[in-house]
């Protein structure tokens, strides 16, 4: 899957230069990627490279040549960190280095609680009700059989349907992009 660099913050953006930047540069061969690997869109080319296991992704506004060297163009936007990241990685793994950790990862408790929104949210666009949603996800054991009104487990059911209706309404997206606290 190919993405544009306004999308997804970790695709770098290349640029063209002609001569080669002064000092030793790095070979970029764009000629050995597949079809699967870039790919020419209307804003310009999309390329997928994998090295020593890891997906860079980068973007080219012009068709990409054997012959120059690229430059990386980083916007100084709110996700310029990330993007400096990225570019780091590719530079990295171009030099035959370990190209490091991704930028973030999700902890396994958001990976949990994700999963839990998402099985929540199927199960109310099925007709099913917070009690049921909740002896599902936690447990009949757990459900009190009086008090369900004022439970703990009613509110945080509620609160994971709405987490999942948020996911659906296009929420994944900032799953993409690094965590930032609510202020």
């Amino acid at each position: 899957m190919f993405w544009a660099p306004e999308a997804l913050p970790t695709v770098v953006p290349l640029t063209q230069t002609l001569p080669p930047s002064l000092g030793t540069s790095v070979t970029l061969d764009l000629n050995a990627l597949s079809d699967r690997e870039i790919r020419q869109a209307p804003d310009g080319w999309h390329a997928v490279l994998r090295m020593r296991g890891v997906e860079h992704r980068f973007w080219l506004k012009e068709p990409p040549l054997t012959t120059s060297a690229y430059v990386v163009e980083l916007p100084l936007d709110d996700n310029f960190e990330m993007r400096a990241h990225a570019a780091r990685r590719l530079w990295r793994a171009l030099n035959g280095k370990p190209p490091g950790p991704p930028f973030h990862t999700l902890s396994s408790q958001r990976r949990q609680r994700l999963a839990l929104a998402l099985r929540a949210l199927d199960a109310r666009m099925g007709g099913n009700t917070y009690r049921v949603i909740a002896e599902v996800l936690f447990g009949t054991k757990r459900i009190p059989e009086h008090d369900w009104k004022t439970h703990d487990l009613r509110n945080r059911t509620i609160r994971l349907v709405q987490s999942g209706f948020a996911l659906m309404r296009g929420g994944y997206r900032e799953l993409l992009r690094q965590s930032r606290r609510k202020k």
